[in-house]
């Protein structure tokens, strides 16, 4: 999160305090000596409790493993593409190699060990999790920043450490050279670790499966949702039952019919006509499925996360987690979350287009190329300005759609966020996914406080609209969300993907009372 590439970072010879920092600023990296001297890693004290394991682990159990620590975030983007890099490792060492998440949690929402239960199987990790809310691991070890990495050898020993994305492939052969030296010294002990995955204890809740964002189309009264646990997209009817599902579910990038198709966790979606754009979240592409032919088709991307941000772009680029999709007039706007900026594509030209953002993560407002985002992950249009739930700063921005200049209406910067109400400057949100705009007013999904609030935008203010700022699936006016990413409205009615609750919830918007719609037909 706060850096975008790796940079080899010390190994900590001068003990594991020395370069120890905090959630909030980094530190700073050393060199490596080959004549360092080796510290013995720190137990893990100050966890407060572990996930997909049957009981806690010490740094005297892992005796006999290579050990590569993750810190990491949910909430962060750049940790979420380490996740598949961390899978490839694991695949490559199984009997050797033993990965221990430790989850130093950014935002308050992210503290709390059944949040981060959801997200493991949300995001199908497989390893060790210790949910580490104070940064006692954190700072014992060093970590400096979201993603950060410590490598422990058989006899635990700090090697060395490393951050940012590109770390996991910078520690291969490091993890390679360990493995080789303790076979010869015969200090490994190889064979997997017993696990008891989250994903196994989780009950199925409904159809759904962590959904993402939902559109409506008031022309057929048609509901689209991006069913992003099971890599699939749901057409149902305002009732809820199913008419039309897309993708095969299985995770994968492949074209061909809505029953053949594969997706890997696809999170926008934009209706024009009788074509659905979807963003293939960690594909890192946008695809097209045709309503008539029921053909899925990829109009940009690769299939590859793209590291260079460009101002100017056939649709053979590769895009970097796109979150969210809006059509206006001939184009299609992309938040491209993993570039920290907005994108446009425009189907007769096939040609994509920076709209706004420098592509450094923070929260500067102004001209269209000097404007800094921040992992953009909802967008909504008034047909005058593009407005960008903007969640690693906790904001609501604008964009100018003849300018491309970019306003914030609310945040103050990365680590400023909170649940407060009233005027717009003073107002405060908690990692906020999604935004929609109807009749003058902007409705909120503040995904980390749990609630739909809704701005008045002539008026400057924001109010709580539904939810009890507590997680939990209770209806009625004292409703509970957890973790809602997605808005949509038809009539009197906006429906809430609620993610976490694997769940499609409805509001009405008179009443403000809070249903739960029922999901019905093919699964």
């Amino acid at each position: 999160m706060l850096i975008n590439s790796a940079i080899p970072a010390a190994a900590l010879a001068a003990g594991p305090d020395a370069s120890a920092g905090s959630a909030t600023k980094g530190g700073a990296a050393g060199v490596a000596s080959k004549n360092r001297v080796l510290n013995d890693a720190p137990e893990f004290n100050g966890a407060k409790g572990w996930l997909n394991v049957s009981n806690p682990l010490s740094i005297k159990d892992l005796r006999g493993k290579v050990v590569l620590l993750d810190f990491w975030t949910y909430c962060c983007i750049n940790c979420m593409h380490v996740i598949p890099k961390l899978k490839e490792l694991e695949a490559k060492y199984p009997n050797d190699l033993v990965i221990i998440g430790v989850h130093s949690g950014k935002f308050n929402n992210e503290k709390d060990l059944d949040n981060i239960r959801s997200a493991v199987a949300r995001n199908h990790i497989e390893h060790p999790v210790i949910n580490d809310p104070d940064y006692a691991i954190w700072n014992a070890f060093g970590a400096t920043a979201w993603p950060s990495y410590v490598l422990i050898d058989p006899v635990g020993k700090i090697q060395v450490a490393f951050r940012g994305e590109n770390g996991v492939v910078e520690a291969d052969p490091y993890i390679a050279n360990l493995i080789a030296t303790a076979r010869t010294n015969k200090t490994l002990k190889p064979g997997p670790l017993k696990l008891s995955l989250e994903s196994a204890k989780m009950s199925a809740r409904s159809v759904l499966s962590f959904p993402g964002k939902i559109i409506a189309d008031e022309k057929t009264k048609h509901l689209f949702i991006a069913d992003s646990g099971h890599n699939r997209v749901v057409v149902c009817d305002a009732d809820g039952s199913i008419l039309q599902v897309i993708g095969a579910g299985s995770a994968g990038f492949k074209d061909g019919t809505f029953s053949t198709a594969l997706f890997k966790a696809p999170q926008g979606l934009a209706l024009h006509g009788d074509e659905l754009f979807i963003a293939d979240t960690e594909n890192h592409s946008i695809r097209s499925a045709n309503l008539k032919s029921k053909i899925v088709s990829t109009v940009a991307g690769t299939g590859q996360e793209g590291t260079s941000r460009h101002a100017g772009a056939p649709a053979t680029t590769a895009l970097n987690s796109p979150w969210d999709l809006c059509w206006y007039k001939d184009r299609l706007y992309i938040a491209m979350a993993g570039f920290n900026q907005i994108w446009t594509y425009e189907p007769a030209s096939k040609k994509l287009e920076l709209l706004a953002g420098s592509g450094r993560e923070a929260i500067v407002d102004g001209e269209r190329y000097r404007a800094m985002l921040a992992q953009p992950s909802g967008l909504s249009t008034d047909g005058k300005d593009l407005f960008v739930a903007d969640s690693e700063v906790s904001a609501i921005r604008s964009v100018d759609l003849t300018s491309a200049k970019v306003t914030t209406l609310i945040g103050k910067g990365l680590f400023v966020f909170g649940d407060v109400d009233g005027k717009l400057q003073d107002a405060r949100l908690q990692h906020p996914l999604a935004v929609l705009w109807h009749a003058g007013k902007l409705y909120v999904a503040d995904s980390y406080n749990h609630k739909i609030k809704v701005i008045d935008l002539a008026g400057k203010t924001i109010k709580t609209f539904a939810g009890s700022g507590t997680a939990g699936l209770v209806e009625g006016k004292s409703a509970r969300f957890s973790e809602p990413s997605g808005l949509a409205i038809l009539d009197q009615t906006i429906y809430v993907a609620d993610t976490n609750n694997g769940a499609i919830r409805t509001i009405n918007l008179s009443t403000k009372v809070v249903s739960t719609l029922k999901i019905k037909g093919n699964k």
